[in-house]
């Protein structure tokens, strides 16, 4: 019997042995667990808008460049004998003063930077640079590409040439320090037009379109969308109009103000989520 009892408990303990987990190998079964499937990624949020206000805008100016600063409006404005840059009194409309570009120049985006002003050309490769209190020529640069929208970061001039590229410049010199691609859901975003540079992102008007694209400056990644069709009504479009074009940002009170081509008026908007 004694040997019967032994033999029985080793055959249950051999039968009941766990072994240990051997550090670096899986624990578990031998069956191989299938990969989890990614997330799907998720959709690059829109925004719409709510009109807070709306002011006068001359309907003779085809705006290229919107900058506000010190309580006043300045605009670059385009077309061949028809370019300028100006001071504008947001609340009325009404131009304070204003300088012409010579009429072989097509007049583009502008930005203020350390009390300058500075404005691009279209196709002639040209940046001219006022003194931002009297509208007086400074100086100039040349540069090869196209020039369309310009903004800065408190550091360095951001410029668009229509496509999907945007270039970091000098303000000093204006040489090139650095370029990002700038990409959305469905690959490059190209017609980048009008900029402006609010709370650490790029703003940037899709040139025949009314959609702005809000973009993160280091990866060029479009973090949000903003749709702002249906801003110009039908009874502002009876005269000539073209299309938006035109960004504003008065970063003391958060206002952004918004504007195109011929258009008629000035709107202050508020971004509302789209659903």
């Amino acid at each position: 019997m004694t040997i019967r009892l032994l033999l029985f408990t080793l055959l249950f303990s051999a039968c009941s042995y766990v072994p240990e987990p051997v550090p670096g190998l899986p624990s578990g079964n031998n069956e191989t667990q299938p990969p989890s499937a990614p997330e799907p990624a998720k959709p690059t949020p829109v925004y719409t808008y709510h009109v807070i206000n709306t002011y006068l805008h001359d309907p003779t100016a085809f705006t290229q460049g919107l900058v506000y600063a010190d309580s006043i409006l300045y605009e670059g404005t385009g077309l061949n004998g028809a370019s300028t840059v100006r001071k504008v009194d947001l609340n009325t409309g009404q131009v304070i003063a204003k300088r012409s570009i010579p009429s072989n120049y097509f007049g583009e985006g502008i930005a203020i930077f350390n009390n300058k002003i500075y404005q691009l050309t279209w196709q002639s490769g040209t940046c001219f640079v006022y003194d931002k209190n009297t509208l007086d020529p400074i100086k100039q640069f040349s540069y090869s590409t196209e020039g369309w929208g310009l903004t800065h970061d408190g550091k360095q001039l951001i410029m668009s040439d229509g496509t999907s590229t945007l270039y970091f410049r000098d303000p000093d010199t204006f040489a090139e320090t650095g370029r990002i691609e700038v990409t959305g859901d469905a690959g490059p975003v190209r017609n980048l037009n009008e900029l402006e540079y609010i709370d650490g992102e790029i703003y940037a008007n899709i040139w025949q379109t009314d959609r702005i694209a809000r973009i993160n400056p280091k990866t060029g990644k479009v973090t949000a969308w903003i749709d702002l069709s249906g801003i110009l009504l039908p009874e502002d479009r009876l005269n000539r109009v073209d299309v938006l074009n035109g960004i504003a940002y008065d970063a003391s009170t958060k206002r952004l103000f918004v504007t195109g081509k011929w258009w008629p008026k000035v709107f202050e908007i508020k971004l509302i989520p789209k659903t």
